[in-house]
């Protein structure tokens, strides 16, 4: 029973990997779990492992990752109407984690570390330049900023005691005199010795 299982999960794998048409949602969503989830997963475990090897070689995937997606925001729109777009772009993610291919380090040392090696100078004025004027608007909203942060915290606020249910904010937590502050201590204590 189970080799039937596993036979016919291996051919609705199939037909959806190889079906370019009815497939999209699922090779997408495969995409992602293989681009992003997985490589998340191994960067957790990597830090938390202190493993520097392992660490260095999510820090490879992680800048061809980013230069890929980069890339492919000005690129989709002329070539995501290919059929088979979405399964080249599986097959690639696949290739730049493997280990025996080390897609991403390739990528990385033959492409990306010659590429801004070439023009970090340029890249780094230009960051400098778009990091002090991030800086100045901000300076110059600081009313606005504080404003729309105070409307985030009484709207959070608000909603956080409409979701509570009526049994929850009916009941306060009962206090004794002595916690009362409104009551002195003496005063309760002087009454209760007079009674």
């Amino acid at each position: 029973m189970a080799l039937l299982g596993s036979n016919i999960t291996s051919e609705v794998g199939l037909r959806l990997l190889l079906c370019p048409l009815g497939s999209n949602v699922v090779i997408r969503t495969a995409c992602c779990t293989v681009g992003i989830a997985l490589p998340v997963y191994s960067t957790f475990k990597a830090i938390e492992s202190k493993d520097q090897n392992a660490q260095n070689k999510c820090l490879i995937y992680w800048a061809a990752y980013g230069s890929f997606s980069l890339v492919e925001v000005f690129t989709d729109k002329f070539i995501s109407w290919c059929p088979m777009y979405y399964h080249l772009k599986f097959a690639f993610l696949v290739w730049l984690q493997l280990p025996p291919t080390s897609g991403a380090k390739q990528l990385y040392t033959n492409h990306l570390r010659p590429f801004l090696l070439k023009h970090q100078a340029g890249v780094d004025r230009v960051l400098g330049l778009a990091y002090c004027e991030v800086i100045k608007l901000i300076s110059s909203y600081q009313a606005e900023i504080k404003f729309v942060k105070s409307m985030v915290v009484k709207i959070t606020g608000s909603a956080d005691q409409m979701l509570r249910s009526p049994d929850e904010s009916d009941r306060s937590p009962q206090h004794s005199p002595a916690e009362d502050p409104a009551v002195p201590y003496d005063a309760e204590h002087d009454q209760n010795h007079n009674h």
